[in-house]
């Protein structure tokens, strides 16, 4: 003698409830991989600009003495 009985309704509805549950659980894993995907992108990005504004050294400053021949005045 069963206690309990599915009837057809309530197994129809299990079966959305599963599929709603599965789609969930896809569109979580594809929306934190996207989200992974863009903080690799932005680190890159961060590590590249970071490297292109590095100061690089110039030659030293030469010393220019003013010329004491001619003077206007």
């Amino acid at each position: 003698m069963p206690v309990a009985k599915i009837t057809g309704h309530g197994l129809a509805s299990i079966a959305i409830l599963v599929a709603l549950l599965w789609s969930c659980v896809i569109g979580e894993r594809v929306f934190f991989g996207r989200a992974n995907a863009d903080l690799l992108q932005t680190v890159r990005a961060m590590r590249e600009l970071r490297l292109k504004n590095r100061r690089e050294p110039v030659a030293s400053p030469r010393l220019v003495l003013p010329r004491s021949g001619s003077q206007a005045g």
